[in-house]
């Protein structure tokens, strides 16, 4: 497709060397004309560089389109996607990640949409990530989370999500574009300054861009608590009118996870006063009520996320994940409470954006 409005698309890596090329590649096949591509590495200490420079192709007599190559100190992604901003020539600057694939007409798909219909001030488009389903229980649960979460996007959305969006350049300038001191987020955050100013942002799901598996539990849970982290600023700067939409994102579609520990918690002290308790009649009672009622709760509710995230492989697969997945929930709380710890220690402290 070739239209008269340059995109810029750009993305950020720290330590990405294996997601480079395949990356790049799909940016290099997206149908829509006229494009650039700015990929900015976030100071990696591993091969990303070099692999990054090999794309290195300012004139676009290589590959057909500019691409250039930019290197900074390790500030953040926040820092790096406002440097490609800065470096940036296009009309409009779609943002995506390193582990991203998006698909050949992603950026057709969001350009059409970009006109808007009537007088709507059109701002930014977002389009839709799937996940790979991967072999694990992990890579499972976090296809499934982001399938939900989409599923339920109006035409009209309050986030434009990182892996998947792009923005008018002269709005993302005159909020002020990615500020470098935000921690995570950074999406979500110029989502609702572009929204508070009566901007448009509109979702269109034929814009599809594919994000590999997510496969190991140290790095799942990991993000879960940069999420709680990050979004611990999202819900102290701005109100909960102006975060309707995007909300708790970090926790999913429900707070099952989130009131996990403290169910677990509760559990755990009533059954250690009806055991060690001298007047164990009414703490025994009382408790044996209340451990019964949030029982019954959770255990409607996990039926119901196990018949989610188990999928429908061999028996044996689905037996395995079934025993694993209480554990994974179990830890996934407790990494979104840390979050939730740390960006209160943030806000006290003034860091991470919340000064």
């Amino acid at each position: 497709m070739s239209d008269s409005l340059l995109v810029s698309v750009t993305v950020a890596v720290r330590d990405g060397q294996d997601w480079v090329d395949g990356c790049i590649q799909t940016l290099v096949d997206q149908t829509y004309r006229p494009l650039e591509i700015i990929a900015v590495n976030d100071g990696s200490t591993d091969e990303t560089s070099k692999r990054l420079q090999d794309w290195h192709d300012p004139e676009g007599k290589k590959h057909g389109v500019p691409i250039h190559i930019i290197d900074q100190n390790p500030l953040g992604l926040s820092a790096a996607r406002q440097a490609a901003l800065e470096e940036s020539s296009g009309e409009w600057v779609a943002i995506t990640d390193i582990d991203c694939r998006p698909h050949p007409t992603w950026i057709e798909h969001m350009v059409s949409e970009s006109k808007g219909l009537g007088d709507e001030n059109v701002v930014s488009v977002t389009g839709r990530v799937i996940f790979d389903e991967g072999d694990t229980i992990i890579s499972r649960i976090r296809a499934q989370e982001i399938e939900s979460k989409y599923r339920k996007r109006s035409r009209r959305t309050t986030l434009a999500n990182g892996p998947c969006s792009m923005f008018l350049k002269s709005e993302l300038l005159r909020i002020g574009g990615f500020n470098p001191s935000w921690y995570h987020a950074e999406d979500m955050e110029v989502s609702l300054k572009l929204s508070a100013d009566k901007g448009v942002i509109i979702h269109t799901p034929d814009a599809v861009v594919q994000h590999v598996a997510e496969e190991g539990l140290s790095l799942f849970l990991h993000k879960r608590k940069r999420d709680a982290r990050a979004h611990m600023r999202i819900v102290r700067k701005y109100s909960s009118t102006a975060r309707k939409g995007p909300g708790f994102d970090f926790i999913g579609s429900s707070w099952f996870v989130l009131a996990l520990l403290p169910f677990l918690l509760s559990a755990i002290f009533l059954v250690a006063r009806i055991a060690f308790t001298e007047v164990r009649f009414e703490v025994s009672a009382l408790g044996s009520q209340l451990l019964l009622t949030m029982f019954g709760i959770y255990l409607l509710l996990g039926i119901g996320l196990m018949r989610s995230f188990l999928g429908r492989g061999r028996l044996v697969t689905r037996i395995k994940d079934a025993i694993l997945l209480p554990f994974v929930l179990t830890l996934w709380s407790i990494a979104l409470w840390q979050g939730i710890l740390l960006g209160l220690y943030d806000a006290v402290t003034g860091r991470n954006g919340h000064a």
